[in-house]
């Protein structure tokens, strides 16, 4: 029995500062992704939005807080929260509402509204919070993807330059971008002259905290073909496991790996186990990609992504940049949307918005950014307390 579920309508709110009310960027992502999929408002039977912690109550419940503002019309709804993959947990909660056959077609939905500065813990004295106690011990954002960085040059010999040509890039493909914050093409020195904030990552190698939205409409195979849409980009997998015992390397906010792995118990990367779960529900693997949208916090995390994803061996990342083959026009092109370099963290919209990138590509709609017959997008993104995602769209 197929898994795929039709998408039949993507939009976004421009992501930036803008100081509004979530729920405004998350209507107007939701209206484009209605007029994009072109049907009513009032057939949409779920709404799975995805939470922001920043917003107050109505961002605790962000899927009725929309839904409320697109006009109640008596759609079940669902608010999912999971981090930074909360986008991706509400597309799964809609799919997995789909296939069990509980309603035809779907809105999910996340947006933000981000404070100065980067991300930050609740305030007090919470030590039992091990997200609170990582910066407690002084393991910020910042410093937390630059010992990644550090690792990637210790073990593999990567460069400070293999991280500057990940900025110019996103920085390229972000730049025709309607949707992105940042529009402007960087130069090697402009990356080398910014300010040091976690050494070996500059200021412009570290993404910003953004508003924005981002919003899709999804049905069931059987709704698509009856209004016409039996060709819609299909969404094939949707993974969101968990790590598992033993964990090869450190992933925050947890500050040790597994014990056990002092016994000889084979070690486990999450974010590896992320997209191979979603090759298997796809039934494709790694060589079928044409395209990926991935989660660079960091320019140098973004290189671990192309190894977690099996797009490359351990160490060869930085290889891949250096010919081009992510670029444009390359053999596997990475982030076409621009990522994160260009678009900054709007926390529940981001995974969303790596899927309506994909739809984009997928149906040869991406403009100047555009690459050539793609047939098959994969998304990386991870979040806080075992949280992650990998979603595998196709046409």
């Amino acid at each position: 029995m197929s898994q795929d579920i039709a998408v039949l309508g993507v939009g976004m709110h421009p992501w930036g500062k803008w100081g509004r009310n979530f729920s405004e960027y998350g209507v107007y992502a939701a209206r484009e992704a209605l007029k994009d999929a072109g049907i009513p408002w009032q057939d949409v039977q779920f709404v799975s939005g995805a939470a922001t912690m920043r917003c107050g109550y109505p961002g605790y419940v962000a899927g009725a807080t929309i839904a409320q503002a697109l006009g109640w019309q008596g759609a079940q709804v669902n608010t999912s929260y999971a981090a930074c993959a909360s986008g991706s947990q509400a597309l799964a909660a809609a799919r997995a509402k789909i296939l069990a056959g509980e309603c035809e077609v779907a809105l999910v939905v996340g947006a933000d509204t981000t404070p100065k500065g980067f991300l930050a813990p609740a305030k007090g004295y919470r030590p039992e919070d091990p997200d609170w106690l990582r910066f407690y011990l002084g393991i910020t954002n910042p410093s937390y993807f630059a010992l990644y960085a550090r690792r990637r040059m210790d073990l593999y010999g990567d460069t400070e330059e293999d991280f500057g040509l990940v900025k110019i890039k996103n920085s390229e493909n972000g730049f025709t971008n309607p949707n992105a914050r940042y529009k402007k093409k960087f130069t090697m020195e402009e990356i080398k002259n910014s300010a040091m904030v976690a050494d070996p990552l500059r200021l412009l190698q570290i993404c910003a905290t953004s508003d924005g939205g981002a919003a899709m409409i999804v049905s069931s195979m059987e709704y698509a073909k009856r209004i016409g849409k039996a060709n819609a980009v299909k969404v094939a997998a949707v993974s969101t496991v968990t790590p598992s015992f033993a964990s090869a390397v450190v992933e925050m906010p947890d500050i040790a790996t597994d014990s056990a792995a002092a016994a000889g118990v084979e070690a486990h990367s999450f974010r590896a186990a992320l997209p191979k779960k979603a090759y298997e529900q796809a039934g494709i693997g790694p060589e079928d990609v044409s395209l990926a949208e991935v989660y660079d916090l960091s320019s140098a995390l973004e290189l671990d992504w192309y190894e977690d994803l099996m797009l490359c061996p351990r160490g060869e990342a930085a290889q891949l940049v250096r010919e081009g083959a992510t670029k444009l026009g390359g053999r596997l092109p990475v982030n076409t949307s621009g990522g994160l370099a260009c678009f900054g963290e709007a926390v529940p919209a981001q995974a969303i918005a790596q899927v309506c990138e994909l739809t984009w590509q997928l149906r040869g709609q991406a403009g100047e950014r555009q690459i050539a017959n793609p047939k098959v997008g994969i998304t990386a993104n991870q979040g806080l307390f075992g949280h992650g995602s990998s979603v595998i769209l196709k046409r």
